[in-house]
């Protein structure tokens, strides 16, 4: 098939991007335990190195795979999870039809091979069953109560108590004690709901609630015990960028809308942290209060 220069380009970068996905989906199927997902796994990637083979067939050239870009979706695999660290990876190719419809006119089969192709990647990603993603709910949960109830806190004691060692001694308290107390509610929620497993619902809400402690808490740890303020602004800036972080994990991983969700999540933590600020101001005022 005689090609232009234009279009055989294109092509060897499709071509290159479907035998990396390849190597992406066998490397992450080789460490997930569960057979059914590691077996949908391989079978994507075997499609993967199909459509590289039709893509060869045009070009006659054989490409290598792009080993940095393995490697980083290996990592996201590990860290985040293979749901979201695949999915993630489809979602960068949104803008391959419009590369496709380029060159429809020297490879009128491109576009449809395509389509096919994504149809089908999507029914595979679809039928995934990661198990941290059965208890989203449940680490939605640890996650905004502790935002909530801890920035609250953390703001209101900053100008009650003016001193940073204070402020995280008490937020550490409190936030330990409420770890507990959302965990064992959790697990009795869970349990009476009939959930089928309980113990784990419970500990990852306990575990997503007592790192977004340790996080809530750090910038009153290291900074000195006089720096209140500074404390303060980057508790606010570790509180959005958690939700961020987090809100997005759940949009690609689930498939949901990520602007009016992180929109929410975060106007609530900062709106409670100032009227909990002003809490502290004026209670520090009344009692009299001086440190």
């Amino acid at each position: 098939m005689e090609i232009s220069g234009k279009t055989r380009k294109i092509l060897l970068t499709m071509q290159k991007g479907e035998i990396t996905e390849y190597f992406i989906y066998q490397k992450i199927a080789s460490f997930v335990k569960d057979e059914k997902n590691s077996t949908i796994l391989r079978k994507i990637g075997e499609e993967e190195k199909v459509h590289a083979g039709i893509w060869e067939k045009i070009t006659g050239v054989t490409v290598k795979p792009n080993k940095l870009r393995i490697l980083f979706f290996t990592f996201l695999a590990r860290v985040f999870g293979y749901t979201f660290a695949l999915k993630l990876m489809e979602k960068g190719e949104d803008g391959a039809s419009a590369l496709y419809d380029k060159i429809s006119q020297e490879v009128p089969d491109a576009k449809k091979i395509a389509q096919d192709e994504d149809r089908h990647e999507s029914q595979l990603l679809g039928m995934l069953d990661e198990e941290r993603l059965q208890y989203v709910g449940s680490m939605v949960l640890g996650l905004s109560d502790a935002l909530v109830e801890l920035t609250g806190t953390l703001a209101g004691l900053t100008f009650a108590l003016q001193n940073n060692r204070l402020v995280a001694l008490s937020g550490l308290i409190t936030g330990i004690s409420a770890t507990l107390s959302m965990t064992s509610s959790e697990y009795l929620s869970a349990r009476s709901d009939g959930h089928p497993n309980p113990l784990k619902s419970s500990l990852y809400t306990g575990s997503v609630y007592l790192m977004t402690v340790v996080f809530l808490v750090l910038p009153y740890l290291l900074l000195p015990q006089d720096a209140f303020v500074p404390a303060l602004i980057i508790l606010l800036s570790v509180v959005v960028v958690i939700i961020f972080v987090f809100t997005y994990y759940i949009s690609v991983a689930k498939d949901l809308p990520f602007g009016k969700r992180f929109a929410e999540m975060a106007g609530i933590s900062i709106v409670v942290a100032a009227v909990s600020f002003g809490i502290g101001l004026l209670v520090k005022h009344f009692l009299g209060i001086e440190i």
